[in-house]
């Protein structure tokens, strides 16, 4: 008979204690198969007492190297002078167990001691991952439990094992293997080692549905995320199996059904089986379909005193007799509750009942629109912001702390914040306050880099290369101050210019700032040397409406040398626009935008009006107006057409005429597919043999400019068929358009008859040594240009790229055209 009690708990795995070998388990843990279980806890069976009313003693520690005897002894439900309890000794055992800390744990009585004997897990030195290709070693210690100096057990290293698996697993890896290992160091710590075997990619054989007749298998694998692996989808990375993306795919098609008028469907099954030889799935679809219905009666009940039911109604994008769209029922909701908004009611609640007839295949739609509780703003957060400071993102909240909660003021807030252009993503969410009628919003923000140094690049039939370079910054000191300076060249045209902007001048919602600039042309004998100085301020009307005022100063170098394009001719006419001029022209812009989306619209419009009055306590008089609007529609999802419209005319007053430099120009970035300056009136010159009048030369010069223009763009945007993460998308565009109308005393001023000899001077016409007749004129027709042309956009690691290719199909022989345009920014 023993004397005195003998009761122990074995560790997970007993190996632990001797893994001098360095191997934890022999065997991998393979993705196909389940890792094996720790075997099972196992206790010693109570001795039997012999003096069960003996009193303990003392509390012995015996094996602890890390952790204090105090500490082991704090599990314990037992104390000294506490009478032997077999159970509550028993319990002791297992609370000690249970806080992970030993591999093993035996408890013994000697005598009237109670001798604690415990060997310590040991400590994870470093978590080591080898043969980590594909996946960082970042992704896989935010997933696993081992880190640095926490406690080693094999469970733990085992279910680490699951979790690595798992993410190979969601990669499209399904023959990846993880073997775990312990290194073992001096004072009981440990080198925790996964050793992965990556496998090949799993990827997609086939994708098979059963239960479909409506839509055949070709037209569901489009809606699917998931695509079969093919040759051509190297760089894809969802022609890999994923269950995630999987359940993702039921949704789609849940989707894709509700919308085409089948509401009933309902997907049973989604199964993946793997290949024998592991490297492919087969996934298989079962579907239920069900009938296909129609709309039937919609109807709007509500108690709303400033809303009735009929203008709710009138909003519904539902109409009776066509098919049943899923989404329709969520866009009804959104537009009531917008409505509701502007009629007063910040919070309603909107409940659809959806009724399907199967007999008749309607589907009756009854929205329940009722006042929904008073909540007001208890508090705004900001998160996110790192370099932003918070007044920038508060200024354009249209909601404070203690206003009535308004989700419409919520989105237009998300929409303001969002157009500041600061930031990758913003959200705005609510949570509950600290009281049933209290909220507290979140403004969450991803900031993203506002400073950009960008440069464009063409070439021209006329001036070759052109280069444009510009450094910004959007987000100066982080306070939504705006700085560029630019400079462009060309071989006939240089520009720099410096512009600052304060968006809320003197802490009022005014925005404040300034331009200075130098500019320098030469187009075939018309050489301008322009510096100004402008002044801006801008305020807003409505919410959707501003006005913008400038007040520009700017001095004028113009000469003109005609026989610069002529130097045979020795007639040179004279140009009254030569001199020096000085310029005061006070500008008002209207601004009004309707868009839905600042960044990416689908739908809406914006319009812009803007005047130029030139002529205060200056040398140059003129009245510039120019307007310019932008419809969007979306088309189809990623697919969004657009089409823009501007116009412009001059006119000359107090007997000015509108000199060279203040008349428009249009080409290159304004109207693709032509040069810069490259359409409008100019001079044509027309050499004919006297002797042979069937040889005639004729030649063109450059664009005198126009007092008019008109321009129509239709841009519609087009999918690439790329994975998203390659960043590339593209749009078709034809743009249309012409520049005109010059005055008379200009036209007639650029125009002459003469004759040349055969030494190219000129003589007489009625002489007999005139053998050349020349005639110049000046081409003035606001003559219709048109383009169509390619524009493909990519984000690309060094920043946006995008590059147009265009061609003219509609233009003047006289014209200079522009097929390639090339422009990148790269921001940091």
């Amino acid at each position: 008979m023993k004397r005195g009690l003998r009761v122990v708990m074995m560790g997970a795995v007993t190996g632990v204690a001797a893994v001098g070998g360095g191997a934890l388990f022999a065997a991998p843990a393979h993705a196909q198969s389940a890792v094996q279980p720790p075997p099972q806890t196992e206790v010693a069976p109570r001795a039997q007492i012999e003096a069960p009313n003996l009193a303990i003693r003392r509390i012995v520690v015996q094996g602890n190297q890390r952790i204090e005897s105090s500490t082991v002894t704090s599990y314990l439900l037992v104390r000294p002078g506490d009478m032997f309890d077999p159970a509550r000794v028993d319990l002791s055992l297992k609370t000690l167990f249970a806080t992970g800390l030993f591999a093993d744990v035996q408890i013994v009585q000697q005598g009237a001691d109670l001798v604690v004997r415990v060997v310590e897990n040991p400590i994870v030195n470093r978590v080591i991952f080898e043969g980590a290709r594909n996946i960082k070693e970042e992704t896989l210690e935010k997933e696993i439990q081992a880190k640095p100096r926490s406690v080693f057990t094999p469970a733990r290293a085992q279910a680490d094992v699951q979790k690595i698996i798992e993410q190979y697993r969601r990669s499209g890896r399904f023959a990846a293997s993880v073997t775990p290992q312990v290194k073992e160091l001096e004072q009981n710590r440990v080198d925790l080692i996964f050793e992965i075997d990556e496998g090949p990619v799993t990827g997609v054989q086939s994708i098979n549905f059963i239960g479909n007749s409506a839509f055949s298998d070709n037209d569901l694998r489009k809606v699917l995320l998931t695509q079969e692996s093919r040759w051509w989808r190297l760089l894809s990375k969802n022609d890999n199996y994923d269950p995630d993306r999987l359940e993702y795919d039921r949704e789609l098609l849940r989707q894709y059904y509700t919308n085409r008028g089948y509401a009933d469907f309902r997907v049973i099954s989604a199964t993946a089986e793997l290949t024998p030889d592991q490297k492919d799935f087969f996934i298989t679809v079962t579907v239920d379909e069900g009938l296909k219905y129609d709309f039937g009666e919609v109807k709007v009940q509500t108690e709303l005193d400033r809303v009735p039911a009929e203008l709710l109604r009138a909003v519904v994008p539902i109409r009776e007799g066509a098919v049943f769209e899923g989404e329709l029922i969520e866009k009804s909701i959104d537009a009531m509750t917008f409505t509701a908004g502007t009629g007063g009611y910040a919070n309603v609640d909107i409940r659809p009942r959806i009724e399907r007839n199967p007999e008749t295949r309607k589907v009756d739609v009854t929205f329940e629109v009722n006042e929904g509780a008073r909540v007001f703003v208890e508090r705004i957060d900001i998160v996110g912001n790192t370099r932003t400071v918070d007044n920038v993102i508060r200024r354009e909240l249209r909601v404070t702390e203690g206003d009535a909660f308004n989700r419409i003021l919520l989105d237009r807030s998300r929409s303001r914040i969002r157009s500041l252009g600061f930031f990758k993503n913003v959200e705005v969410t609510e949570r509950e306050g600290a009281e049933p009628d209290r909220a507290v919003i979140e403004v969450a923000v991803e900031e993203e880099a506002t400073g950009e140094l960008s440069f464009a690049a063409g070439f021209s039939s006329y001036d070759n290369f052109l280069f444009d370079v510009s450094i910004s910054e959007r987000n100066l000191r982080g306070r939504g101050q705006f700085l560029r300076l630019r400079a462009s060249t060309s071989s006939r045209r240089n520009q720099l210019d410096l512009r600052f902007t304060e968006p809320r001048f003197l802490g009022r919602d005014l925005a404040a700032g300034f331009d200075i600039y130098t500019l320098q042309s030469d187009y075939y004998g018309y050489e301008n040397k322009s510096t100004g100085v402008a002044l801006r301020a801008a305020f807003p009307i409505t919410d959707s409406t501003n006005m913008a005022l400038t007040y520009t100063l700017r001095s004028d170098e113009v000469s003109y040398d005609e026989c610069a394009f002529n130097t045979g001719s020795a007639q040179c006419l004279e140009n009254s626009f030569e001199g020096s001029y000085a310029t005061s022209v006070v500008s008002y812009t209207f601004n009004w935008d309707k868009k839905n989306d600042p960044i990416t619209p689908t739908r809406g419009f914006d319009f812009q009006l803007r005047q130029d009055l030139a002529g205060v306590g200056a040398d140059v008089s003129y009245l510039r107006t120019e307007a310019s609007s932008t419809l969007y529609r979306g088309l189809f999802p990623g697919v969004t057409a657009s089409f823009a419209l501007s116009g412009g005319y001059i006119t000359g007053w107090n007997g000015d005429i509108v000199r060279l430099n203040d008349r428009f120009f249009k080409g290159g970035s304004s109207f693709r597919g032509f040069d810069v300056a490259g359409i409008g009136p100019r001079v044509t010159e027309t050499r004919q043999s006297i002797a042979n009048p069937e040889q005639v030369d004729v030649q063109y010069y450059n664009s005198s400019g126009g007092l008019g223009y008109y321009i129509g763009t239709l841009e519609v945007t087009v999918p690439t068929g790329l994975p998203e993460e390659y960043g590339l998308s593209g749009a078709l565009f034809t743009e249309f358009g012409g520049v005109g109308l010059l005055d008379d005393e200009v036209k007639a001023d650029s125009s002459a008859e003469f004759c040349l000899n055969d030494l190219s001077a000129e003589v007489a016409c009625d002489g007999g040594a005139a053998t050349t007749f020349v005639r110049r004129s000046v081409d003035d027709a606001l003559s219709l240009r048109a383009s169509y042309g390619v524009s493909i956009f990519w984000d690309s690691p060094f920043g946006p790229v995008q590059f147009d290719f265009a061609q003219p199909f509609i233009r003047e022989d006289f014209d200079r055209t522009e097929t390639f345009r090339f422009s990148q920014r790269t921001r940091f």
